[in-house]
């Protein structure tokens, strides 16, 4: 197998250290080479020592395992001087029986000196500064969420089913009754009417699900989850300061992504931060669809199709696509809402939510390389592409109904 690398080294990295394995060419046999395995600490001091062991070694190319976030200390400082390409730690398995970090580092520098290995996407540092502040706010919007439903959790235990009643307990209604109960207010009809607008409406459900046994105790444990929901959406609030300034450069496919049904400006900013906003590096749209991990699986054995399921892919990405697959698929008249129902029928609607994420996330890739707006072709669009099986799905149904049909054509030309 040629070698494309003499010079080589693969990094297995820990949270204390890293085995660093450099392969050479043999002084003392031609075409045979050598490894030279030593073990680096993780401080930035040692690293650096590491990278000027490297150069000393000039090796031309260092492989490093994607291992958690193990890898950042080293993969930062090394990347400024050398050529460092990071690699899925799923792509590069080691036999079975041969697994030790040593082991593992000289894997990696042979795979590397022949080419081998594929690099994992790293943005440039603005791009990963913009995904730590849409994480955090994707982490902390969850958190938020979940300290909701301890919440709604702790009402069960107190008889009160503000939640049967009200969709909504962190509303301007819900919040009100919930500040009542902790300030000491126990009377179901006052809580009741400290409903606001539609709410209004059911007070008297109102009045009997704030009949219960809430007592000190528990008011003492909603004000605790009261304030650190409120903590939660300060943290939110100046997340989405700080990511509004960080987006600034990337107006132009923002603006290109709010055309697409289902996608809002929060989820417009997650799509931006975990692509870059530059599709270059993704040779094709089915190869951002397959990073995205919205792609089917292919697991074929002996002409039989054992395995469809999508393939890991970023998780973030993912997320957001599911958000805006679902909102796409509740926008009336549009042609990802009528691919949905096509296929949910058929598939069920699990997969054919699947199914719209891939189709926005291919759409995404043609509009942000070719900087063109999100072009609907409407809710008739595979009844239009097919008319005559439209007909005959449309027949069929009322046979099964009990109807016999005729059809009249209508005459347009008159």
């Amino acid at each position: 197998m040629d070698i494309l690398h003499e010079r080589c080294a693969g990094l297995d990295i820990s949270k204390k250290d890293a085995k660093a394995c450099v392969r050479t060419p043999s002084t003392k046999r031609r075409g045979s080479f050598t490894t030279e395995t030593t073990t680096w600490g993780a401080t930035t001091n040692v690293v650096l020592a590491l990278r000027d062991h490297l150069l000393a070694a000039e090796v031309t190319l260092v492989v490093i395992e994607a291992t958690s976030d193990y890898w950042k200390p080293y993969y930062y400082v090394l990347a400024e001087d050398l050529n460092v390409i990071l690699v899925n730690a799923r792509q590069v398995k080691n036999l079975p029986g041969r697994k030790t970090d040593v082991s593992d580092a000289a894997w990696l520098a042979q795979l590397g000196s022949h080419g081998l290995v594929r690099p994992s996407f790293v943005p440039p540092q603005p791009v990963r500064e913009l995904r730590d502040l849409t994480r955090a706010r994707t982490t902390t919007t969850r958190e938020r969420a979940r300290v909701a439903q301890r919440l709604e959790k702790l009402l069960e235990d107190t008889g009160l089913k503000l939640s049967a009643v009200a969709s909504d307990i962190m509303g301007v209604s819900g919040r009100a009754m919930l500040e009542a109960l902790t300030a000491g207010e126990r009377d179901p009809q006052v809580l009741a009417e400290l409903a606001k607008r539609k709410l209004r409406n059911k007070i008297p459900e109102l009045t009997e699900a704030l009949t219960g046994r809430f007592r000190e105790h528990h008011a003492f444990l909603v004000r605790l989850y009261l304030d650190q929901y409120d903590h939660l959406t300060t943290m939110i609030d100046q997340l989405a300061g700080r990511i509004e300034e960080a987006m600034a450069p990337f107006g132009d496919a923002l603006g290109l992504l709010d055309t697409v049904p289902g996608i809002n400006r929060g989820v417009a900013e997650v799509i931006v931060a975990e692509t870059g906003g530059d599709m270059a590096r993704f040779a094709s749209a089915k190869h951002l669809a397959s990073w995205a991990g919205v792609c089917p699986g292919h697991h074929e054995s002996a002409g039989r199709t054992k395995n469809t399921k999508v393939r890991p892919g970023n998780p973030y990405l993912k997320g957001a696509l599911g958000l805006a697959a679902f909102g796409a698929a509740r926008t009336k008249d549009t042609y990802l809402q009528a691919r949905y129902k096509r296929l949910a029928a058929r598939r069920g609607p699990m997969r054919a939510l699947v199914a719209v994420e891939h189709s926005i996330i291919i759409a995404i890739w043609h509009m942000l390389t070719d900087h063109v707006p999100y072009h609907e072709l409407g809710g008739a669009y595979f009844t239009q592409r097919d008319p005559e099986r439209a007909t005959r799905q449309a027949i069929s149904r009322l046979n099964e109904l009990g109807y016999r049909v005729t059809l009249n054509p209508i005459d347009t030309s008159a």
